[in-house]
């Protein structure tokens, strides 16, 4: 018996990453306001704080796009006859069965391709996809979705997903450079499907983002730790307080960390002395809310027209497939 075996290629190195922590850092929390990228909340402990967080009662969202998903992923299928499907952001790929299921009996599809910054959790998805799907042709890449996407194969057909409202982690500026670059890479007539959360109720919001169980308080400080482990630093992670705030004129979820004391925090590997005063916060994360029109002009003004967009059935998450013009 023949064993699928995934073919990985590696465009971010442990030395880049090293790298960007310590640029990231060094201008995040010497700024005003301080701030820290989202991606530095997902080392191995994050990642497992985060898979508890979707399975709280609160948090909607995986659950929403996993619903959305089921009712489109034939529809989807039919629609793009791709032979590849490319996730970035892959994660454990669990969400992408839909897809791979449907696409399968479509016929069309021959190859996967996961995309994701950890190198070891896209070997591990790679190997268990390949396992699963032995017919699939699996080739993984470990790089970042913001300077990486040139490194996709090539393909007859393929279809982008880019699912988790990952996109909502992204500023304005920011969301248009990324949806630009996915349209540079793809010829007219491929297709990028797209994951987007909608706006909804300010409690709904807060709830999702501060459980009372204290999961995602955990997860925010979590970054804290990542700093503390890789740069020699010496936060206290018990004078640092999670906050959600919703930014009803950006329609954002803010994720900050508020100093509850003055502190002093010294950062060894880049020699760097930061003072907080009490109440002084750091912003961890962003997650926009959309709004469908909105949706369809920021896919419009990056080159892609929207074919249809999907919704669980309580209208929370929208699933959007756009083909490149």
């Amino acid at each position: 018996m023949t064993v699928n075996i995934p073919h990985i290629d590696v465009h971010l190195d442990e030395d880049a990453s090293a790298g960007d922590l310590r640029a990231e850092v060094a201008g995040g929390l010497t700024s005003a306001p301080r701030r820290l990228s989202s991606m530095w909340l997902y080392d191995a402990r994050g990642s497992a704080l985060f898979e508890e967080i979707t399975r709280l009662p609160d948090y909607y969202p995986t659950r929403a796009e996993r619903a959305a998903l089921q009712g489109a992923a034939t529809d989807i299928a039919e629609i793009v006859v791709a032979d590849t499907l490319i996730e970035l952001g892959s994660g454990a790929a669990e969400k992408t069965r839909l897809l791979l299921d449907a696409m399968g009996k479509q016929g069309a599809l021959r190859r996967f391709v996961p995309f994701d910054v950890s190198t070891t959790a896209l070997r591990e998805s790679a190997s268990e996809i390949a396992a699963d799907y032995p017919e699939l042709e699996v080739h993984g890449i470990v790089g970042d979705f913001t300077r990486h996407l040139d490194t996709l194969p090539e393909g007859d057909r393929r279809l982008i997903a880019f699912l988790g409202g990952t996109i909502g982690n992204l500023l304005p500026a920011e969301r248009a450079a990324f949806l630009t670059e996915a349209r540079s890479v793809l010829r007219p007539g491929e297709w990028l499907l797209l994951g987007t959360d909608l706006v909804k109720s300010t409690e709904t919001l807060i709830a999702a983002y501060d459980d009372p169980q204290g999961v995602t308080a955990e997860f925010n400080r979590n970054v804290l730790r990542v700093l503390n482990r890789e740069l020699d630093a010496d936060f206290d992670l018990r004078l640092f307080d999670h906050v959600a705030h919703w930014d009803s004129v950006r329609e954002w979820i803010e994720m900050r960390l508020r100093a509850s004391a003055p502190s002093t925090v010294r950062i060894g590997a880049l020699d760097l002395t930061i003072d907080f005063a009490a109440g002084e916060e750091i912003r961890t994360e962003v997650s926009a809310k959309f709004r469908p029109d909105g949706v369809t002009a920021e896919l419009r003004a990056a080159g892609f027209q929207l074919h249809r967009q999907w919704t669980d059935p309580a209208g929370r998450f929208a699933v959007s497939l756009a083909e490149a013009e």
